[in-house]
């Protein structure tokens, strides 16, 4: 076997070239080894299934052996420099199918993005069934038993329970041959337009004995999948966007077409803060974000534990004028500004009602310019509510349609923005707010599940969706060019498309829809792992019968990423006013740094059943963390840390019942009281 060393930024990438010209993924990894068991037979870089195909294996479900993995040979390879770092480009290709397999490398960072693109240069139709964004054999090398030496994490993300991390063993996770090879796969997979409702587009493995650690991330809005199992007596990653087996995905290619998978990103590491460095690096590269943005405004939302879909004029105004006092930088009408009656179901014509608002919306808003705020406004634009008058008059190839019936959830049917006529009623609708109201902030909802997609003008349900998706994107980003002020809110019921798709355009993601703040707290925990902090909005949202506490903790959950304030403001006393508002003024005194920083867990992992949780954010010389005890009966906290501390203080609260001493790189933590928090600035 040939081989090809293009290792670099601390990641052992090598590439085979066999004998008889088939390319492998001989090493992908932070150190040397390498399978002992590795022969190149079975490591293919790229696994695609064709229609008619014959799979060359005793395969069950599994994405491997496709005729297609052994016929394509290596034709050329590219490698270049580009204003990210290197670019290889493998080229293989056989009588059907010429593939290019991209591997885009970043200066300075343990990141590789990986995606695929097939042409089919014959003189036929060639209909794929599955195509790998990213393949590699060999994720398992050592000796000792496999669930001693190798551990998969999977985030697994929920309306109100995002963000959730644990660690399994492969047998955990029923995996365990008892044989030369197995039938059973561990799958994640991920159906429909809520791109991370189960699980987030997400993953990892830890091999405990060789050190390396690998966690990716699938940047699609849409249907996806991931697997490992075996080949070979080797276990493999495989990670695609839609295939024909778990998402209803075929697409045809005629003579010269070309198709192009998802892209992934996969970050190395020895253990997963490690890991989690790298890809904060790297999504800081790829995130949507403008100057506005990136000042990080404090953002008041009149929903969550406030209006919660109830605006009306004179409930808005004295809201306000609070949340001006308080010092709020943007404020955001959320839903129901439109409906007279029932909100849900009625959305899609994004006129005001006049019964919500008898001065007119563009009084309020006018109000809020008035007061040195920028105006914002909820649109959940991809949807028409099925009694919305607009609907019942348009035809059915502005919506989704399955079994010639527009498909319907919750109430909505699902626009589909391959329609140019679609995209030009939505581009609409923001000229309309942006130039009627003044609007800087939108905040783009999504809270229906249109599942694997459309029957109409596609090969598939799930090609169709494909489209789908990226003409949604595609669209986005006309509409940042077309009004470079906006900042625009990712929010889909939250976090159940909290996605690198989403959020390489839109500026920032609603984590989650949470109502408790004790449970906000977890989230707000473990949000880090999968979005960036300035991007990372957490709500903010103390009732009027908040204690000390509960305004503490509702602050500490978002102080350290992006605050969006809420709550019943308008019925606080002083004492809870002047603690909210203590919160606000330290987070505009320290946001500068939050695109700085980088997310550290000193406990490894965060896990929803930790009793004391705390996350951390480096910066140079400095680390600021938020931490929370939680129904844990110890009242305190040794936190290691890695370099030596030279002075440690809470930031806040500033009236705080706790204490802290440190010795060396460890800091205690003392706390008197369950279910409280505080935040604590150390200098190393």
């Amino acid at each position: 076997m040939k081989k090809l060393d293009f290792s670099q930024n601390g990641i052992k990438f090598i590439v085979g070239i066999a004998e008889d010209e088939r390319v492998y993924l001989h090493n992908f990894s932070t150190n040397d080894l390498v399978h002992k068991r590795y022969k190149g037979v079975w490591g293919p870089i790229a696994e695609i299934h064709i229609c008619g195909d014959n799979p060359n294996d005793h395969h069950m479900s599994k994405h491997t052996g496709g005729s297609a993995t052994f016929t394509l040979k290596y034709k050329s390879h590219k490698y270049y420099e580009n204003e990210y770092g290197n670019k290889l480009e493998l080229t293989l290709a056989d009588n059907k199918l010429e593939v290019c397999v991209h591997y885009q490398f970043y200066t300075g960072i343990s990141l590789l993005r990986s995606w695929t693109t097939v042409t089919n240069i014959s003189a036929d139709i060639v209909g794929l069934e599955y195509v790998s964004s990213f393949s590699y054999v060999g994720i398992d090398e050592g000796e000792k038993p496999l669930d001693e030496r190798l551990k998969i994490l999977i985030p697994h993300n929920a309306w109100c329970r995002e963000a959730n991390w644990h660690a399994y063993t492969p047998g955990e996770l029923g995996y365990a041959p008892m044989t030369f090879f197995s039938g059973k796969r561990i799958l994640v997979s991920n159906t429909g337009t809520w791109s991370a409702k189960e699980h987030l587009p997400m993953g990892a493995y830890h091999n405990l004995e060789s050190g390396n650690m690998v966690m990716w991330q699938i940047e699609h809005n849409g249907s996806w999948a991931w697997e490992i199992s075996d080949i070979d007596r080797m276990l493999y990653l495989k990670i695609s966007g839609p295939n024909e087996q778990e998402h209803d995905w075929y697409k045809e290619l005629v003579p010269e077409e070309s198709f192009e998978t998802v892209k992934v990103a996969l970050a190395l590491g020895t253990d997963f803060n490690d890991t989690l460095k790298e890809m904060t690096k790297y999504r800081r590269i790829i995130a949507g974000n403008n100057d506005k943005n990136r000042a990080l405004p404090v953002i008041f939302n009149d929903y969550m534990n406030c209006l919660m879909g109830d605006t009306t004029e004179e409930k808005s105004l004295p809201i306000i004028d609070r949340a001006a006092k308080i010092g709020a930088e943007y404020y955001c009408v959320d839903c129901g500004w439109y409906a007279d009656g029932t909100w849900w179901d009625s959305v899609g014509e994004w006129k005001p009602s006049t019964w919500r608002f008898p001065n007119g919306l563009k009084s309020l808003f006018d109000r809020i310019h008035s007061l040195n705020m920028i105006p914002g406004i909820w649109l959940e634009i991809e949807v028409m509510g099925i009694n919305c008058p607009l609907a019942k008059d348009l035809p059915d190839d502005w919506f989704f349609v399955r079994h010639g019936k527009r498909v319907i959830d919750h109430g909505r049917y699902q626009l589909d923005f391959r329609n140019p006529d679609v995209q030009k009623f939505a581009t609409e609708v923001v000229d309309r707010v942006v130039r009627d109201y003044g609007v800087g902030y939108i905040k783009t909802d999504y809270n229906i599940e249109a599942g694997r997609g459309t029957e109409l003008y596609g090969n598939s349900c799930g090609d169709a969706l494909l489209e789908h998706n990226r003409a949604y994107l595609c669209w986005l980003k006309s509409i940042m060019a077309k009004h470079p002020h906006l900042i625009i809110e990712n929010c889909a019921s939250g976090s159940l498309r909290m996605d690198y798709a989403q959020l390489s355009v839109c500026h920032l993601q609603s984590v989650s829809d949470q109502e408790n703040y004790l449970y906000n707290a977890k989230i707000s925990a473990a949000a880090s792992t999968a979005v960036i902090p300035e991007q990372g909005a957490i709500w903010s949202y103390p009732l009027a019968k908040a204690d000390d506490d509960e305004i503490i903790v509702n602050m500490v959950n978002s102080l350290l990423k992006r605050i969006h304030l809420s709550g019943e403001i308008q019925a606080w006393d002083d004492r809870q006013f002047a603690l909210v508002k203590e919160a606000i003024d330290l987070h505009k005194q320290i946001r500068a740094d939050i695109p700085k920083s980088i997310p550290f867990y000193p406990f490894g992992m965060p896990q929803y059943s930790q009793k004391w949780m705390c996350e951390a954010y480096k910066l140079e010389n400095k680390i600021r963390m938020a931490v929370w005890r939680m129904d844990e009966e110890k009242s305190a906290l040794s936190i290691p840390l890695e370099k030596e501390i030279k002075s440690a203080k809470i930031l806040y609260p500033s009236k705080c019942d706790g204490e802290l001493t440190f010795s060396g790189s460890t800091l205690a933590v003392s706390l008197d009281r369950c279910n409280t928090a505080c935040i604590i600035e150390i200098i190393c």
